[in-house]
């Protein structure tokens, strides 16, 4: 077989290059050349266990079984965000900040699948097999079956972890860190991005090739997104995120890309001292028990996946000192906060343009969702009167531009969620009303406008002429509040 040559890709045209240069002369793109390994065109393979033949075309009634077999994690949160378990023949990237508890979910994850009666090969660049036996220890796992199925090799050349995983054949192969792996065809160092994107190129040839589940963890850039090219994410079959505060206990992983599963569940853990634990009840895990209303405090029951999360947003409004008044917003997005501001100012006769304004999301929690529009709102409103909302009371709605409330889907299941929890009183959008069944336990007025959510939120109106003709209220009273 001829003997891979190395070339300088520009990413932008795909012109080849012999050596590096700042500027591509055939596009003019500047520093879009990547080192890549060129294999000659000889019809075969060089990664072991990969098919000597061909593929040839099939049917899709021919190909065989649409399911696939599935090797549970043995954490419930993890298999849940999967889809259901690993594929094999899938390979998964996990990122997240430094020091949230990637390699201890792992490895954990590896002690479940041991649990199951599999095998797992650790493969680690970033520490010594000695220092991954102490975290196993730490976290209770050599008195269970990982002491003895679980194996650890200290390697970051990619060629000889390939060589050991088609020669142990494990149920699951973990690489920690693709950063760390490297290629001898790549002359760049380790974590450049030809070596990154080789080095993931060659493990998904063993993963396809084997039939063998892959988990790759990697680091992630200042803006959060996950270190080196954007191949690596459209190579995998899987992009889970495990976020939280770094000194906070509450930990949250998402699917940003699965290939067999939906990317909108998301799983609940809990750092503690024997590693990550399952939250049991994740729906009042980000609410924090106050003991009386406090100014700026609004319940959000929200939707992630088929889960609902109810998360208290806070807000505070202070009389801006001197030069343009700030805006933060931590765990949502600052645009939103800023439209909001404007909306408040403009359609509803709140005075907070010039204030300094501070949200967040208590938890430390992270949500785009356009139902967080009016709980926000209303929180803002809320300290700038220095008022707190009725008690009980939660909210979700969207807010547009002219002040209305636009429903969001899943009313049902959010209020029902809040009933449970003791909340007795839900102010909705308007239209809800249409997609609205029976909610047994709790009180739902639905409000037009965000003039009329505030009046509603907040016990009293805003004054005489505040309301206009379509500032309509509706309420809901169930038989069973009544009493």
């Amino acid at each position: 077989m001829a003997r891979p040559r190395n070339r300088f890709v520009c990413q932008s045209c795909g012109e080849h290059f012999a050596r590096w240069e700042g500027q591509c002369r055939v596009c003019g793109s500047w520093n879009s050349l990547v080192e890549t390994v060129v294999r000659a065109s000889d019809g075969r393979r060089s990664t072991p266990g990969a098919p000597a033949h061909r593929p040839e075309p099939a049917s899709l009634l021919s190909i065989g079984s649409a399911d696939l077999p599935r090797r549970p994690a043995g954490i419930t949160e993890l298999d849940r965000v999967l889809g259901g378990g690993l594929v094999p023949g899938s390979i998964v990237l996990l990122g997240g900040e430094p020091g949230v508890g990637k390699s201890t979910l792992l490895l954990q994850a590896a002690a479940g699948i041991a649990d199951g009666g599999g095998s797992v090969l650790y493969a680690t660049g970033e520490e010594s097999a000695a220092q991954v036996r102490l975290r196993a220890s730490r976290l209770g796992l050599l008195e269970r079956s990982a002491g003895e199925r679980v194996s650890v090799v200290a390697e970051s050349d990619v060629g000889r972890i390939v060589e050991l995983g088609a020669s142990a054949r494990p149920d699951l192969l973990v690489v920690d860190s693709i950063q760390t792996a490297t290629v001898d065809d790549v002359d760049g160092a380790a974590g450049s991005v030809g070596q990154v994107r080789e080095s993931a190129l060659r493990l998904m040839e063993l993963a396809k090739g084997q039939g063998l589940p892959v988990v790759l963890v990697g680091h992630v850039t200042k803006d959060g997104t996950i270190a080196g090219p954007r191949t690596l994410e459209h190579l995998v079959d899987a992009v889970l995120s495990l976020e939280g505060e770094r000194y906070a206990a509450l930990r949250l992983l998402r699917a940003t890309k699965n290939r067999f599963g939906s990317t909108e569940e998301i799983g609940v853990f809990e750092m503690r001292e024997l590693g990550l634990s399952e939250v049991l009840d994740p729906g009042r895990a980000f609410l924090v028990e106050l003991d009386e209303p406090a100014p700026g405090s609004v319940v959000a029951p929200t939707l992630e996946g088929s889960r609902p999360l109810l998360v208290e947003v806070q807000a505070l409004v202070s009389p801006s000192g001197y030069g343009t008044p700030a805006r933060r917003a931590s765990g949502m997005d600052p645009t939103r906060l800023a439209l909001l501001v404007a909306v408040l100012g403009r359609r509803a006769g709140l005075p907070i343009a010039s204030h300094d304004v501070y949200a967040n999301l208590a938890g430390g929690l992270s949500l785009a969702e356009p139902g967080l529009d009016l709980p926000l709102a209303l929180a803002l409103a809320s300290s700038l009167r220095d008022r707190p909302v009725i008690r009980g009371t939660v909210a979700i709605g969207e807010v547009g531009l002219l002040g209305e409330l636009r429903s969001v889907t899943g009313i049902e299941r959010r209020l029902a969620e809040a009933a449970r929890l003791g909340f007795r009183r839900a102010i909705v959008p308007h239209d809800a009303r249409r997609a609205l069944g029976p909610t047994p336990g709790i009180e739902v007025h639905q409000a037009a406008s965000l003039r009329a959510a505030i009046e509603l939120a907040l016990g009293s109106g805003l004054g005489p002429d505040d309301t206009g003709a379509d500032d309509r209220t509706v309420a809901i009273s169930h038989p069973a509040m009544l009493g």
